[in-house]
């Protein structure tokens, strides 16, 4: 199975190429710069793979949800990519390919969304080390957020969001977290291999971005500040 993996919906970009179980990859914080960075990193793990993008069985995109510019770069990149090439996508949910990162079984993940909110997601951990959703992508105010019956470690930027009141929200279900960590292409390699197996990939006209809120950016008076007249 030979797949390429594009993940640009946080503040890193991320790509990955999986051959057979092994991934070449390439990941870095680079805030304004995906546009430069994403298809030269494809070209060059590629290469490093000893792959021609023709030999590509299908391409896997994170679809969010975060950035509304990272989101609609990567689903833009990969359609553009697997239209060319006539491949299937396999679009997998950011906050899973997130959650891979986190410890134990059972994680929360959480994406900081800014204008006082966060991405959330929370998923166990099977024996492969793969993760899965038990629960619907959703986003809220840190403060509001559903307390997960089980405990869980938590695992994104959203535990850091508005002074660390997600972590305050969950008192003792929080068994600990890691709020500085950023999801990683060669993660989503992995469950898009998976899911390749079992079948879910999709046409690349078919595939949609993950937003989960349509507003982009508070208006002045709800940033508080005075209104031009």
């Amino acid at each position: 199975m030979k797949l390429l993996a594009i993940e640009t919906s946080t503040e890193a970009c991320s790509v990955a190429v999986y051959v057979d179980g092994a991934v070449f990859a390439r990941h870095e914080l680079a805030p304004r710069r995906h546009t430069q960075l994403a298809l030269p990193w494809a070209d060059e793990l590629l290469a490093e793979a000893g792959l021609r993008k023709s030999q590509l069985d299908a391409i896997a995109v994170g679809r969010g949800p975060g950035a509304f510019t990272g989101v609609r770069l990567a689903i833009a990149l990969v359609q553009g990519l697997a239209l060319a090439l006539d491949r299937p996508v396999l679009p997998i949910s950011t906050l899973a390919v997130l959650a891979m990162q986190g410890k134990g079984e059972r994680i929360l993940a959480a994406i900081d969304a800014r204008m006082g909110e966060v991405y959330l997601g929370e998923f166990v951990r099977d024996a492969d080390g793969l993760v899965t959703a038990t629960s619907e992508e959703s986003i809220c105010p840190p403060a509001q957020a559903p307390v997960p019956v089980n405990a869980v470690s938590g695992v994104g930027t959203g535990f850091g969001a508005e002074q660390g009141a997600l972590v305050a929200r969950l008192g003792g279900t929080l068994s600990g977290f890691d709020a500085g960590t950023l999801p990683h292409a060669a993660d989503l390699a992995k469950l898009a291999a998976r899911a390749f197996a079992r079948g879910e990939a999709v046409d690349a006209a078919r595939i949609e971005p993950a937003y989960l809120r349509d507003k982009v950016a508070l208006t002045l008076a709800e940033q508080g500040k005075p209104v031009p007249r």
